[in-house]
């Protein structure tokens, strides 16, 4: 495998090989703990724009299925891994992960050291990083962090959200879901339910959504930062009271900033499937999968309709809203994934049961 380093805005360099698509690639380094879900992370639109750093030391030894997927194509900028599987054992493998990613032209490195990539994430916070395999003299090295470190502010959403509507199942519950990046396990989780789901386009007017006479609506995740899409949230306000809501993730940051609540950058984010959160409402605790970089301000729904439901357990931040007047609630993680492994399925239970109301 051919040599390469992956470069940080602070001016770190780690030195590993190159196994996936050979180029070079930028982008926000984050981190994920998961120690399995490695398809659904590479394919998860939230992941928009972003350098993942899968913290299990092993990745790839289950291979690639096309089933797994949780959208059309990869989404992840590049990839960063310990150790990587070249012979997969599994009867549902299709591909081993280095032949998916290069035929998909998405760069990762292993190799590395991300234990001691991870903690310094986690000290100073997540920052931008370059993946590359030329050789770079120091001064060519100095120029591409000088280019990192230029702060932009960019609509992910726009990117990643449908170009036409579609629909999927059949059934007496309908239901439409507004897609900022929308994971298919959501629509299949809807869909199990007996629900007939329309998935839309981000940009999607609130007089259109109504216009297709929906029991209820989903505000589904995505990437990037939830004040970059006013549009969405403007969306939200309008459909507040006239139909049942869920947000999921950046939904759930959606229907806040809708309310009048404000939102913030966290340090490093959550991304993983261990993350303790505790549910007011029945008292329960649950291990729950994250994958954002934003969150609500706690004392910011003071003079909103919201209150809060959910926290997590590990740093206190909010995990779950509901209005107070409508039928909308919300929350920060992933229901329709599984690391509980079916605990926080009850949501859509929740959901579908005000639909029948």
């Amino acid at each position: 495998m051919k040599q390469a380093k992956l470069i940080l805005e602070d001016g770190t360099i780690f030195y590993g090989e190159n196994f996936g698509f050979t180029g070079d690639t930028d982008g926000e380094v984050v981190f994920n703990t998961c120690m399995t879900g490695y398809q659904e992370i590479i394919t998860d639109p939230s992941y928009r724009n972003q350098i993942v750093t899968l913290t299990y030391p092993l990745i790839g030894n289950y291979g690639f299925t096309e089933h797994d997927k949780e959208s059309l194509q990869p989404q992840i900028k590049g990839l960063i891994v310990k150790k990587i599987c070249h012979d997969p054992s599994n009867f549902r493998s299709e591909c081993e992960i280095a032949e998916y990613l290069q035929k998909n032209e998405i760069v990762a490195i292993s190799n590395i050291d991300t234990r001691a990539l991870t903690k310094k994430l986690r000290n100073k916070g997540t920052m931008k990083g370059l993946i590359t395999s030329k050789s770079l003299s120091k001064q060519e090295i100095e120029a591409e962090i000088a280019k990192l470190r230029i702060k932009s502010s960019t609509d992910l959403v726009a990117e990643v959200t449908t170009k036409t509507k579609y629909k999927m199942g059949s059934g007496d519950k309908k239901v439409v879901i507004l897609d900022c990046g929308m994971k298919r396990n959501i629509a299949r989780s809807l869909v199990e339910r007996g629900c007939e789901v329309t998935v839309v386009p981000a940009h999607t007017t609130s007089q259109d959504i109504l216009n297709m006479n929906p029991h209820g609506i989903i505000l589904s995740n995505g990437p990037g930062d939830p004040e970059d899409v006013p549009y969405v949230i403007n969306t939200v306000k309008d459909l507040l009271g006239k139909k049942p809501i869920f947000g999921i993730c950046l939904g759930h940051q959606v229907l806040g900033l809708a309310c009048g609540a404000k939102t913030y950058k966290l340090k490093f984010g959550h991304r993983g499937g261990n993350h303790p959160v505790k549910d007011f409402t029945n008292n329960r605790i649950y291990i729950t999968s994250q994958n954002h970089g934003y969150a609500i301000i706690d004392n910011s729904l003071n003079n909103t309709d919201l209150e809060i439901t959910h926290v997590n357990l590990t740093d206190n931040t909010v995990e779950g809203v509901s209005h107070k007047i409508y039928e909308a609630f919300s929350v920060q993680y992933h229901p329709e994934a599984a690391p509980g492994p079916e605990d926080s399925k009850y949501l859509f239970d929740k959901f579908v049961a005000m639909l029948k109301k």
